[in-house]
């Protein structure tokens, strides 16, 4: 078994440039995307806040179209969501929705 590095030991992680997300996408591996009813959404931003990836963008207080350049399609938001306003589809039949 090897030992563990000491901090002051360890080589640079992975992230290039802190603060850089707008300019990765991030999408382009997942298999679900999330489809939400607007007219069932009530606007809580539960969604928003549990995001892990920011792809949900927020403007004057509401919740708008998911940014599908950096969903991950992970479907935490459509478990949070309190009224069922978000349904994870397989990505390429979301517009049989």
């Amino acid at each position: 078994m090897s030992e563990l590095l000491k901090k002051d030991e360890m080589k640079p992680g992975g992230i290039g440039q802190g603060g850089s997300m707008e300019r990765r996408y991030t999408g382009s591996w997942r298999t679900f995307v999330p489809i939400t009813d607007f007219e069932t959404c009530i606007q809580c931003l539960a969604c928003w806040i549990v995001c892990p990836d920011s792809a949900i963008p927020v403007e004057d207080g509401e919740r708008r179209e998911t940014n599908m350049h950096h969903c991950k399609g992970c479907g935490i938001c459509a478990v949070e969501c309190p009224v069922d306003a978000i349904t994870m589809v397989r990505e390429g039949e979301e517009d049989d929705e």
